[in-house]
């Protein structure tokens, strides 16, 4: 038997993660421990944090705020991350990227293990509910070796889309989201707190967001007896997955909230431990609610829209809007809908990625086949290519005549560049282009 299969040796089991955001860092960190094959000789596992570098990097206090430490955690480029894989060694990659980055990686990772039969096992998901761009998605991430659905609902959807095209629909891994946990809820606590998950791009508008904030303020207005909470997602400066043209904090300066009513940060499970009622349009925080059975609130007011992806909870019961709230009531999720959700409130979570450790424990225990991902530059010649230069790379996988791949660390000098260059970025999401857009309806 191979020395690299976990039931025969007692060294760590290795595994890297590459992340693009302060969310995607948390779902590969939390992913890696849930999905590494253990038995009584495989105890530990050694985890290696790369960050993809970008306008997302994420900043030590997001990094602190996911609790998961790594044995070593750097910055790279694409280039650089993948001359890593060629000469360190690994036995599970997690790519916890968009999906143009992941279609990335799996060419340029074809290419650096060529001949290889010994190469690390590849593993990618999503963060959260998929309910954009399904398609487009998941082809991007066809290839790896397993493709992680949070739900059963996801993995019957995912085999659907990839065998509808004729792509090999094996890699589909049924798990569940790997930061679910926490006590489940006992009760009302004192004082009764109503926590409003923000999102940074749902919805977008000023006027929207207004809106919200509004409301939000007058619950707490109405009900002084309760804590109020408008739990954010990143602080100013910060970077998330998605660029707030329109952050919450700068809009409620130009309000009046009442004392009880305030902005939290930080981990999601730790302010869910003080949580009677969650609101949110979308968030993934929802299905983290629904988990602990705390009464889990998706807003109407907005409409039920596919653009704001609250129409991924119809039939779950969650379904409310500001006023019902404000009359007291209170939702009842639907089990069945939450079981097909991979949210497990019925105890099954301790379970709920056996499959895809088996799988990885089978992989690791043979010779694995070359990546083979559906688009290539024969499937998708118009398209693949373009993917392949955003991250330096040419039709085969190799890096482009001069795509950055430094080889040691920046000086003080192009730190400072990069750090001014992503607020420059920030500044023009956030207050240049909200200005350009409101010159243009004129």
């Amino acid at each position: 038997m191979p020395a690299s299969t976990p039931a025969t040796t007692t060294t760590p089991l290795r595994i890297a993660v590459l992340a693009d955001s302060d969310t995607r860092w948390k779902w590969g960190a939390l992913t890696a421990h849930r999905i590494a094959p253990r038995d009584d000789a495989q105890e530990a596992l050694s985890l290696s944090g790369f960050l993809l570098r970008g306008r997302a990097t994420p900043t030590p206090r997001q990094l602190a705020e996911v609790g998961v430490e790594a044995e070593s955690l750097r910055e790279v480029t694409s280039v650089e991350f993948l001359r890593a894989m060629a000469e360190e060694p690994y036995d599970i990659v997690v790519l916890a990227l968009v999906g143009g980055g992941v279609q990335a990686m799996l060419h340029g990772l074809k290419r650096v293990w060529e001949g290889r039969t010994d190469r690390p096992v590849v593993v990618t998901g999503y963060v959260g509910v998929v309910y954009e761009k399904l398609a487009d998605g998941l082809l991007l991430r066809h290839g790896a070796d397993l493709v992680l659905a949070n739900s059963r609902q996801d993995a019957e959807r995912f085999r659907s889309v990839y065998e509808g095209v004729g792509a090999d629909a094996s890699a589909v891994t049924e798990v569940a989201l790997p930061f679910l946990g926490g006590a489940a809820y006992e009760g009302e606590h004192d004082p009764y707190t109503v926590v409003f998950a923000v999102q940074p791009s749902v919805p977008d508008s000023r006027k929207d967001r207004t809106y919200l904030l509004n409301r939000l303020i007058k619950h707490a207005r109405l009900h002084p007896e309760r804590e109020v909470l408008l739990k954010l997602r990143s602080k100013p400066g910060e970077h998330t997955t998605h660029i707030e043209e329109q952050p919450y904090q700068k809009l409620v300066q130009r309000l009046a909230p009442p004392a009880n009513f305030r902005l939290v940060y930080g981990n999601m499970g730790e302010v869910l431990d003080r949580t009677d009622l969650l609101v949110t349009i979308s968030s993934t925080a929802a299905l983290e609610s629904l988990h602990r059975r705390i009464p889990t609130v998706v807003l109407t007011d907005l409409g039920v829209r596919e653009v704001l992806g609250n129409h991924h909870f119809v039939g779950s019961g969650c379904l409310a809007s500001w006023d019902q709230l404000d009359d007291g009531y209170r939702p009842v999720a639907d089990a069945e809908w939450v079981a097909r959700q991979g949210v497990a409130a019925d105890g099954s979570y301790a379970t709920a990625f056996d499959a895809a450790r088996e799988r990885i424990a089978k992989l690791l225990a043979g010779a694995l086949p070359p990546l083979t991902p559906y688009y290539t530059p024969a499937t998708a010649p118009g398209y693949l290519p373009g993917i392949l230069a955003r991250h330096h790379l040419g039709p085969d996988g190799s890096p482009l005549p001069g795509a950055p791949a430094a080889d040691k660390e920046p000086g003080p000098v192009r730190q400072i560049v990069r750090r001014a260059a992503r607020g420059a970025y920030r500044h023009g999401v956030q207050r240049v282009a909200p200005v350009i857009r409101r010159m243009g309806e004129l």
